[in-house]
């Protein structure tokens, strides 16, 4: 069912083109903002924002390498040229090279793999941040959710040393936004999810996800949607208290 909760807002979501981030961007626009999707893949990117459109749901859209400070500036300047000032960032995207399934240990990473992962999870968030936070604090409005994971916390073989690095940094990242923006009216928090139903679970074996549902107390895996509530739930009205926190969106995993 549509709702206002987030009428008048505009919000950007990156890593829109599917999985979690499509589910963020539709969510949104049900609940009543203007959205702006941003993917690395043109394609699946248009194809989202149009099935958006064709509901009539106000979107605009833009192929974006995050890791690229200026394809984030020029990004920006396209969507908010159609939609008007972003006030609400979602940093969703990122990448966790899976090896078929297998462990990567970091005696074989390649340095290139690793500087690959690092700039899209942790130095694409900082390149959004850093073009549109200028405006929030100019507006004295803001809200931003970074995209951090449960393996920023625990040790998680399959994800490999460089997805758990960059997962850490962002909860390190988030609480330092919310310290320094938070008199400026700009609230930051981190969303952990565990292991969710996307396409990318297929790069993995299915013992493997068993294993996670088995050790889950909730014994399932997550889904989008899930993710998604809890990102509509951190930019609204109804946590305008909450700054610099991690939420788990992980069935109890961490627990444990």
């Amino acid at each position: 069912m549509t709702h206002s909760r987030h009428a008048g807002r505009t919000v950007m979501v990156t890593g829109a083109g599917g999985g979690i981030g499509a589910a963020i961007a539709r969510l949104y626009c049900e609940e009543g903002a203007a959205v702006a999707l941003l993917d690395a893949d043109a394609d699946k990117v248009q194809q989202q924002a149009g099935a958006l459109r064709d509901a009539g749901f106000a979107v605009a859209w833009a192929q974006a390498d995050v890791a690229s400070f200026q394809d984030c500036a020029a990004a920006c300047e396209r969507v908010q040229g159609e939609l008007g000032p972003i006030d609400t960032l979602i940093n969703n995207a990122g990448v966790s090279p899976k090896h078929h399934g297998a462990p990567a240990p970091i005696w074989t990473m390649a340095p290139e793999e690793w500087q690959r992962v690092v700039d899209i999870n942790l130095n694409g968030s900082f390149n959004l941040v850093r073009v549109l936070v200028p405006g929030m604090v100019e507006r004295r409005f803001g809200r931003i959710v970074n995209m951090s994971s449960v393996a920023g916390s625990a040790f998680l073989l399959i994800v490999a040393a460089h997805y758990s690095a960059t997962k850490a940094a962002i909860i390190g990242f988030t609480r330092h936004l919310a310290g320094e923006l938070g008199p400026f009216g700009v609230t930051a928090n981190a969303l952990a999810p565990g292991r969710i139903e996307t396409p990318l679970l297929k790069t993995v074996s299915a013992q493997a996800n068993q294993t996670v549902v088995d050790e889950t107390p909730l014994r399932r895996l997550g889904t989008p949607l899930e993710v998604a509530r809890a990102a509509c739930f951190l930019t609204s009205s109804e946590s305008d208290f909450i700054t610099g926190q991690v939420v788990d969106v992980a069935g109890g995993w961490l627990m444990r």
